[in-house]
């Protein structure tokens, strides 16, 4: 059976493609658009601060429109390969997918994966090309770009008949002619209709559902949401949870609560059928994967297979001498209950103890993945401290293999000498060199993920700030051999005490300061990096001695350079193996791992013996 009144769309897409901005135009056509606090709210489904801080998606987010009498279940993915996995889980609740394209940029890095997990579900595309507003759009040669990429990724003949919709999503309008401005969005809706298939149920067979989104209600505990596959399930019904797992021990629940999703906001409901996208509170225990059944019949349905993390970092509790001043959870009680609490909804995500008090191993899919972890937790109020980030190696036939990335780089021409010089000392493996228009260049690459550590701000340091990169997981290749990337020493502080404007005019001369006068720093925090090779032991609290002879040299003013001052991402890129960044709500300071300078001299040492 098909149910016929319903549709369920997932909406995919490079990175700031336009996903979230065609969701707005949708959700107001169709007057399921609401004004909050009287102002008007575009991207209303990055909900999250940190995702309307970023202009990124972080978590898929589900809606629905009414459409001539029609739902259409919609869901907003995330668009940055980090959060991959939540495009995965995704797509196997829907029967069609918009592949939203950039009618300037084309098909990017994280276009091809995920058009490439849609091609697998067997999902036939609706390719939209936006930002057709855009002054240099050529959306010719994108249609053609994307052509070739479906053929590359194995589509078939009919996957390969895909409609294609030119569409400005700021705007709010679509059309079916690429010379053609549309009136409104609704050829969106109609394309909709008549190429996603509707979804096949059977409501007279036992319940079964999959839990793939998972989120927390404080007054109802656990929710999971999914797509009911066949069956009914009412309020109030008991349910058995079965996981790949678990399948001869089901869990027992209840459904408390069925929500549907209607607009911007969650209806409860009585009861829900085969093929609608809905919430449903009470499973105690509930994991992404696990299979909601009918108590009678248990039909466990296969479990998601999620990609393996490729990056992973040290979290450790806060030991610096500062430690406890201006954070509310410091223990590695709350740090390990945290991080248990992450892991549940985030499936991408690992966590392991590792030897030792205090100090946890946490993978994911890529260093946004983990420092959008770590900002949420110093939002809420976490003291940490962090580690660099270290590839995850693997092993096969006797070979060490490593991840490997696709990198695009889009630069004016002036400054190609010196990124071929940047990723030449990286081992990245030039595949394609094209010309965009007289003063551009696109370039990609093969590139092992380790050596994009620390590659974003030197990019942009030698583009002007001009450069567009973007890269995405590739596939796991034999490890090569890079360079040693930071190849300057840091200034490492002898002492407790607070800045002063004449010992920084000092250590200015010798390279570059990370703080300013005034600042309270600890044995072993770094202060500024050395112009040389090696690590610099300084005392950046030296004050000036007082005596009674005058002169004009010695009684001139401190002119000081503005320190640089690091961001998150910023700071985890730069710290070497031997260091680490102290995290807390209001600072974010670097450190050695072991804070005395003759205790840090005996290790090294020892190690050089060994």
């Amino acid at each position: 059976m098909k149910r016929n009144d319903i549709r369920n769309v997932a909406i995919i897409a490079h990175v700031d493609h336009g996903k979230t901005t065609i969701v707005d135009s949708l959700l107001k056509f169709s007057g399921q658009f609401t004004v909050k606090n009287d102002d008007a709210q575009d991207m209303v489904l990055d909900s999250n601060p940190l995702e309307r801080e970023r202009g990124i998606t972080i978590l898929a987010k589900c809606t629905s429109v009414n459409y001539k009498g029609h739902t259409i279940n919609i869901v907003d993915t995330p668009g940055h390969a980090d959060f991959g996995s939540e495009v995965e889980r995704v797509l196997k609740m829907v029967d069609g997918a918009i592949l939203m394209v950039d009618a300037v940029e084309g098909p990017m890095p994280q276009t091809r994966f995920v058009l490439r997990k849609a091609i697998a579900f067997g999902l036939k595309p609706i390719v939209v090309i936006n930002k057709m507003d855009r002054a240099n759009a050529t959306p010719s040669t994108v249609v053609d770009n994307v052509f070739d990429l479906f053929i590359k990724l194995g589509a078939t003949d009919e996957q390969l008949d895909f409609p294609i919709l030119y569409a400005s999503g700021r705007e709010g309008w679509a059309s079916t002619v690429m010379e053609v401005k549309g009136k409104d969005i609704e050829p969106v809706f109609t394309t909709i209709m008549s190429h996603v298939p509707p979804p096949d149920v059977d409501a007279k067979k036992p319940l079964q559902m999959q839990i793939t989104m998972l989120d927390y209600n404080n007054f109802l505990g656990n929710v999971g949401i999914g797509r009911i596959l066949n069956g009914i399930v009412k309020k109030g019904q008991p349910v058995l949870l079965v996981n790949d797992k678990n399948t001869f021990a089901p869990k027992n629940s209840k459904a408390v609560r069925i929500d549907k999703f209607y607009g911007l906001v969650k209806q409860e409901v009585e009861e829900a059928k085969a093929g609608d996208i809905v919430s449903i509170a009470g499973l105690e225990g509930v994991e992404v994967g696990d299979t909601v059944c009918s108590v009678d019949n248990i039909l466990p349905l296969p479990p998601l297979a999620i990609d393996e993390p490729t990056v992973s970092m040290d979290f450790l509790v806060n030991d610096s001498p500062f430690a406890g001043r201006e954070g509310k959870f410091l223990t590695s009680r709350h740090i390990k209950a945290r991080l248990e609490k992450e892991a549940q909804t985030n499936v991408g995500l690992k966590i392991e103890t590792s030897d030792g008090e205090g100090k946890f191993k946490v993978s994911g899919r890529g260093e946004l993945h983990l420092t959008v972890l770590i900002e949420t937790m110093r939002r809420e109020g976490f003291e940490l401290a962090v580690s660099s980030p270290e590839v995850i190696y693997k092993e096969k036939d006797g070979k060490v293999l490593e991840p490997m990335e696709i990198l695009t780089l889009d630069i004016e021409n002036q400054y190609q000498g010196a990124v071929f010089n940047l990723v030449g000392k990286r081992a990245a493996k030039l595949e394609n060199m094209v010309s965009e228009g007289e003063s551009r260049l696109r370039l990609e690459y093969i590139i092992p993920s380790r050596a994009l550590i620390g590659f974003k701000n030197e990019f942009l340091t030698n583009t002007r700030g001009q450069g567009i990169m973007h890269h995405s997981f590739y596939d796991y290749l034999p490890k090569v051999n890079v360079s040693n990337l930071r190849i300057n020493g840091v200034f490492i502080t002898k002492e407790y005490g607070k800045t002063t404007a004449y010992a920084l005019d000092n250590l200015q001369t010798s390279g570059q300061l990370f703080v300013g006068p005034g600042a309270e720093v600890y044995e072993g925090m770094i202060v500024g990096q050395n112009s040389r090779e090696k690590d610099l032991v300084v005392n950046p609290c030296k004050l000036k001695k007082l005596s009674n002879m005058r002169s004009k040299g010695s009684d001139e003013a401190p002119m000081l350079t503005p320190p640089r001052v690091m961001n998150l991402e910023q700071a985890i890129e730069y710290i070497a193996p031997d260091e680490l960044v102290e995290i807390t709500p209001t600072s974010i300071r670097l450190r050695k791992k072991i804070l005395n300078h003759l205790t840090r001299k005996r290790y090294s040492q020892n190690e050089d013996e060994e």
